[in-house]
């Protein structure tokens, strides 16, 4: 028996496939999945996914969202998502310098617009747990 694994993000489909176990962070701490969980509904935080198959294991990093774990399926619905072998280091600094410059325009403005405070506040924080996800697989840290 095993997991059907799905992670979406707005823009596209980050995963999807069995899962023998899946690793989650969420609000209220990290909890593992295994075939026969119960049904559960719960806040992603942002951090690492592991998704393991037959012994390997795949790193994802994620931003806040939703898990929905029925019958055996594990469906996450994510801000944004990149599997730690896509993450681009030289991507993320350019993409944390943007969000400084964007932060010292604001500084400026009289009034500064909430949405992107929060657009700010969610590229630094992916670009954060990227980090973590990619300095983890470089470390040799494992499972």
């Amino acid at each position: 028996m095993s997991l059907t694994v799905e992670i979406v993000t707005p823009d596209r489909r980050a995963f999807q496939g069995a899962a023998d176990s899946v690793n989650l962070p969420t609000a209220m701490g990290s909890i593992g999945i295994l075939p026969g969980h119960l049904p559960i509904t719960a806040i992603i935080a942002a951090g690492e996914i592991t998704v393991t198959v037959a012994g390997k294991v795949s790193r994802l990093a994620v931003d806040q969202g939703f898990v929905r774990v029925v019958s055996d399926k594990v469906s996450v619905v994510t801000e944004a998502a990149i599997d730690e072998a896509k993450i681009d280091l030289k991507a993320i600094e350019q993409a944390e310098e943007r969000a400084r410059k964007a932060v010292e325009a604001a500084r400026t403005q009289k009034e500064i617009d909430p949405v992107e405070v929060a657009k700010i506040e969610q590229i630094l924080r992916f670009a954060a747990v990227q980090r973590m996800v990619k300095g983890r697989s470089s470390s040799g840290l494992s499972e």
